[in-house]
């Protein structure tokens, strides 16, 4: 087993937990755990990654106060020969899905996108990604002596410990960067984080209109302690926010429990959710294919099934 370089993110001044997933998932493969921290006065970071991703080189310039995709596949490259990575793991994050193509392409490494498992096989790597839409798992081996992989978020559950190491100043030449940070836009935050919530109890189109999510899901959400999700068909006709989607163009998603409310199963959707511990479905078509995945599967009106859960569930909880 060689070694592994995982590339920190940080957001709003602290590491990402998709960064402590990839430092899981380089232990999980096993071999040398080192990783590399990215900013402008970014040393308390790469001090408390340096606890648990193994030795931690920091490249930190006023350059790279904002992110930059030449400037970070260059630190990248640098740490990465540093380091005598053979592996480097990046999310599979706007960050990742940019600057990634880009140092494989300096180390002259195979380049593998939104892998959901990674493990060593041999010289190289088996790698696992979804295809055609979640249809299917496929399974990628490397040859060759370095491979560049990014990783879905949510793949690996983060790591609470690892192997402490050495935070170590890494000098890179950054040249004249091309690339010019302008500014962030960032949208309105909305409900909860769907990728973090234990509960999710989604709708569809069967739920009618939008005035129907804050009567009849939200309470249900609200009752178990959960938050609200949709599929895309409500969120395109502009009945929710895009935060509020589950699917391969929304937010994947594995909660202890998933509940969809009227939402017949399109592919796109079954993507995002089926790594769900236990799912309930409740639609009128008993050939909807959500059924497909549900545990509990429900045919029948969600006006009236829906209501009575929360009902249900109020009475259990005295409130």
């Amino acid at each position: 087993m060689g070694t592994t370089l995982v590339v920190a993110e940080i957001q709003n001044g602290k590491l990402r937990e998709a960064t402590l997933e990839l430092v899981a998932m380089a232990h999980k493969i096993g071999g040398d755990v080192k990783s590399v921290v990215i900013g402008s006065g970014v040393g308390e970071v790469a001090n408390e990654l340096a606890t648990k991703g193994g030795d931690t080189y920091v490249v930190d310039d006023p350059a790279l106060a904002n992110y930059n995709v030449e400037g970070w596949s260059k630190a990248i490259q640098a740490a990465a020969e540093a380091a005598g990575a053979d592996l480097v793991l990046l999310s599979n994050t706007p960050t990742g899905w940019d600057v990634a193509p880009r140092v494989a392409a300096a180390l002259d490494a195979a380049f593998v996108s939104d892998c959901f498992d990674i493990a060593a096989s041999g010289d190289g790597y088996t790698c696992k990604r979804r295809v055609f839409n979640g249809k299917l798992d496929a399974e990628l081996s490397t040859s060759g002596s370095k491979v560049v992989a990014t990783v879905q978020p949510g793949a690996i559950e983060a790591a609470e410990s690892g192997t402490a190491g050495s935070v170590t100043p890494l000098s890179v030449d950054l040249g004249d960067l091309r690339a010019k940070f302008v500014e962030i836009k960032q949208s309105e935050s909305t409900g909860v984080d769907l990728t973090k919530a234990d509960v999710i109890v989604s709708g569809g189109r069967g739920v009618g209109d939008p005035e129907k999510f804050p009567e009849v899901i939200q309470p249900l959400a609200d009752a178990l302690g959960g938050a609200m999700g949709a599929s895309r068909p409500v969120v395109d006709a502009g009945w929710l926010p895009h935060a509020y989607q589950v699917g391969s163009s929304g937010q994947v998603v594995a909660p202890k429990l998933y509940i969809a409310a009227g939402i017949s199963g399109a592919i796109q959707h079954l993507v995002g959710m089926k790594g769900s511990n236990y799912i309930i479905a409740i639609n009128k078509d008993p050939d909807a294919p959500i059924f497909e995945v549900a545990d509990i599967g429900v045919v029948g009106d969600l006006f009236e099934v829906v209501p009575a859960l929360t009902k249900a569930v109020q009475d259990a909880k005295g409130a």
